[in-house]
């Protein structure tokens, strides 16, 4: 009993389907030429005095950031349409079969949003210890006793190094005669 077998080609779409699932990586070289191209754009529409810049300018790293995500997305497509791939995650504390921890995701898109949104009215040290604590409340540490004035104490050094130190202003908030 002899049976026959008839290789029936693949249809177009799968073909298609597959060389795409093969070069997925190709979506990262789309996204950091499309950011690569956003901020060069941005850095060169920007409207600078020439008697507010220095030796350097505002412009300078924005152009060359730019410029360096336009370069490494065409080198990923190069080496990608080359046969290159990504290698799959082997690290030793990541369980692939475990599902997300949605609720850690959340909490910190929280916490940050809540930051964004208290820093003008409470100032940058009190909304940055807000979220240096909330980040590790998120995060899993539980220590009441300490984590909040880890957070003040951080919060504070952050802002006194940008504002002082760095001549960055930060909004002070209420704290701003104290401080």
């Amino acid at each position: 009993m002899t049976t026959q077998t008839t290789d029936i080609p693949p249809a177009q779409g799968d073909e298609k389907r597959s060389w795409l699932r093969e070069h997925s990586e190709l979506g990262v070289c789309a996204l950091l030429l499309a950011l690569g191209v956003l901020v060069l754009t941005d850095a060169l529409t920007m409207d600078v005095d020439i008697a507010q810049r220095g030796p350097v300018g505002p412009k300078t790293v924005p152009v060359v950031v730019g410029a360096g995500l336009l370069v490494i997305a065409a080198l990923l497509a190069v080496d990608v349409l080359r046969g290159g791939r990504g290698q799959a995650e082997t690290g030793e504390d990541v369980d692939l079969s475990e599902p997300a921890d949605w609720r850690t995701v959340l909490l910190l898109a929280g916490v940050f949003l809540g930051a964004a949104v208290l820093i003008e009215p409470l100032g940058f040290p009190v909304a940055g210890a807000l979220l240096f604590w909330g980040a590790a409340f998120a995060l899993g540490s539980r220590r009441p006793d300490r984590d909040p004035l880890i957070a003040a104490g951080l919060s504070l050094v952050t802002y006194t190094v940008f504002n002082n130190l760095l001549g960055v202003p930060l909004p002070g908030g209420p704290l701003m005669g104290v401080l």
